[in-house]
């Protein structure tokens, strides 16, 4: 199986390197300066289950892409997806399957519009991993899982056969019948994760120490959980009490990635995770759901991000005005 991986960032580093290091046929489709990076000092992993240094992964650059990939693992940030898409597309032949790693749903959306839905797999990844000043992926704890499935439920041939091509590889994969509602779990849970820790600026156990911490992290989670369950995919009890557990550990550190990229003044995800959870929020025929407290978080990523933008114009105008052009 010829597998393209779209991007060599955290996600796509770690998952196309242990195939790699499995032994499987891996592609990076990255930019040019990625490619020099990994050209030069190798595909680098950090991690507590196994450090890996995989020199010279073969790479490839947009407009040198010919031939179909039997599958293409989708692993970029959902703002970059539409350039992801118009530079992965010359690898989508007629037998291609695509298997997205994206947060939310919006990017179905968007795979089906351009390549047809049944080429676009489910897929749910569940790791904490980021790149360092080096450039090796650093793998942040101990969970690396990855399932896919048909979006229909069922079991299928290519199911099989990727499911073939990942056994063996330092990670979990796992081929799920209920992909669908493994992604809507998790977008509940990175919802309420990323609502509470960037509106409060704090980890979990910094908030339920504070006054009502606790009240607005449980209520952002029963927030999520009723727009899912209003779309057909109720979070399974299980689910929904170790999600209670991890967003109310007293002393826990943890926090969402979208707050370390809001801390090093980065793009984030606002509008495919809080915002598109919010679209979904009524659909037709259903009761009217409470979100204020997910408005609210939102509104507060929104701010963010336009006071980015402001900063990043002065910024911009600054150095056209010190550099014009002669």
């Amino acid at each position: 199986m010829r597998i393209l991986v779209v991007g060599a960032g955290a996600i796509g580093g770690y998952f196309g390197g242990r195939l790699i290091e499995a032994g499987r046929d891996v592609t990076f489709l990255v930019r040019p300066r990625r490619a020099a990076q990994l050209a030069d000092t190798g595909l680098v992993i950090r991690s507590p289950t196994g450090d890996a240094t995989l020199r010279a992964p073969q790479t490839v650059l947009a407009e040198k892409l010919e031939n179909p990939f039997d599958l293409i693992l989708l692993s970029v940030k959902a703002y970059d997806l539409d350039d992801a898409v118009a530079s992965f597309a010359p690898a989508v032949g007629p037998k291609s399957a695509i298997l997205p790693l994206l947060n939310g749903m919006r990017h179905l959306d968007v795979l089906d519009a351009e390549f047809a839905r049944d080429r676009v797999l489910g897929g749910r990844c569940l790791i904490a991993a980021t790149v360092d000043d080096d450039h090796a992926i650093v793998h942040l704890g101990k969970d690396h899982e990855l399932s896919f499935g048909e979006r229909d439920g069922t079991l299928s041939d290519r199911t099989r056969a990727i499911s073939a091509a990942m056994t063996g590889a330092a990670f979990d994969a796992l081929a799920s019948s209920q992909i669908l509602l493994e992604m809507w779990e998790k977008w509940v849970f990175l919802a309420a994760l990323a609502g509470s820790t960037c509106l409060m600026r704090a980890a979990i156990g910094d908030i339920v120490a504070s006054p009502r911490g606790t009240d607005i992290v449980l209520g952002l989670l029963a927030e999520c959980r009723a727009v899912a369950e209003a779309n057909g995919y109720p979070p399974r009890d299980a689910f929904m009490e170790r999600s209670r557990g991890m967003l109310t550990a007293p002393g826990s550190t943890f926090t969402a990635s979208m707050l370390r990229d809001i801390e090093r003044q980065a793009p984030i995800e606002a509008d495919h995770i809080p915002g598109d959870l919010i679209g979904r929020g009524k659909p037709a025929g259903s009761p009217p759901s409470d979100m204020s407290l997910l408005r609210v978080a939102y509104a507060n990523l929104k701010a963010y991000e336009a006071r980015r933008n402001r900063i990043l114009s002065g910024t911009h105008a600054a150095s056209r005005a010190e550099n014009p052009r002669r």
